[in-house]
């Protein structure tokens, strides 16, 4: 398991009651990838709550351009009432 190639970057406010749109412009800039460990590998992404998918989303698009992998999944713990 890697927890250091990918970091957060900038303080973001709760994204509780923010429109999608809005979800991923806050997220813009808000983790970065550190070194290339991950590069040419596929990825498996872990959250405890999915509400819309604009943080795995963002993560995800991140590791495939700055980070080089061949593949991201993700896996949620659990689902927001919509």
């Amino acid at each position: 398991m890697d927890k250091t190639s990918v970091r957060k970057t900038k303080a973001t406010p709760e994204l509780k009651n923010v429109d999608y749109a809005k979800r991923l412009e806050l997220l813009g800039g808000a983790h970065s990838i550190e070194g290339d460990a991950l590069r040419g590998r596929r990825v498996l992404l872990l959250d405890d709550l999915y509400q819309s998918g604009a943080t795995l989303n963002a993560i995800a698009r991140l590791l495939k351009e700055a980070g080089g992998v061949s593949a991201v999944f993700a896996l949620a713990l659990t689902r927001a009432r919509s």
